[in-house]
């Protein structure tokens, strides 16, 4: 039975919860652009701001994920397996709390990043972010895919779309070595406890692109099955 007559048993598709999931997850990832530029300016009343809307964009996040695996339907209608996109859900909710707890915990010190390392930490911010605006491009294309029944040409578009997140990971990690060795160079002129939380920050924002890749993970090893 294809794909899309699977699914037309159903009045919602079960995808487009996890669709909207993604979307709601880079948004909350793509507020830390805004974020980190009120901390490079100093403007804390602006950083809690954006803090909070992050949080709320977390939340929301939150609930979506409750209602998708409330209302996913059981395995035996499914085109993929429910234990399947249970775990997607889960790894893509990690990004959103990955964001939310990295602008609590710069809000929550008022942590100044550098004027010394601000343009390439900008640039990495920037490339961790790019790593889950592609995962959700690959999510997005889960439609399609049911509606091929996971064969053709479709595949071949999601797996380069994945290979492509892959590249932009190993971006981050090439850009986080950079920055540790700057930070490195000066580090023994700043508040040793200040450089702690520097290099912990650092790891955390390189840890939006690793949760993006496993995200991309998942999806590849549903298509493989």
């Amino acid at each position: 039975m294809p794909g899309n007559s699977i699914l037309g048993v159903f009045a919602k598709s079960p995808i487009k919860p996890i669709e909207e999931h993604i979307n709601t997850v880079h948004q909350a990832s793509e507020r830390l652009l805004p974020f980190f530029a009120a901390v490079y300016n100093n403007d804390w009343d602006l950083a809690e701001k954006l803090h909070k809307e992050i949080s709320e964009i977390e939340k929301e996040a939150d609930v979506l994920k409750r209602d998708i695996r409330l209302q996913l339907p059981s395995g035996i209608f499914m085109p993929v397996e429910r234990t399947d996109l249970l775990e997607l859900i889960t790894q893509q909710d990690k990004i959103a709390n990955k964001a939310k707890d990295i602008s609590g915990r710069v809000y929550g010190r008022r942590l100044e990043i550098p004027a010394q390392i601000q343009v390439d930490f900008k640039l990495y911010v920037q490339r961790c972010i790019d790593a889950v605006e592609q995962s959700r491009k690959a999510i997005n294309e889960f439609d399609e895919l049911l509606e091929t029944s996971f064969s053709g040409r479709e595949i071949d578009i999601v797996e380069k779309m994945i290979s492509e997140l892959d590249a932009i990971e190993d971006d981050t990690d090439s850009m986080q070595i950079e920055l540790r060795k700057s930070l490195q160079t000066f580090e023994k002129d700043l508040n040793p406890i200040d450089v702690m939380f520097i290099y912990d920050i650092i790891n955390w924002v390189g840890g939006l692109a690793d949760e993006a890749e496993r995200v991309g993970a998942r999806l590849e090893l549903m298509l493989a099955r």
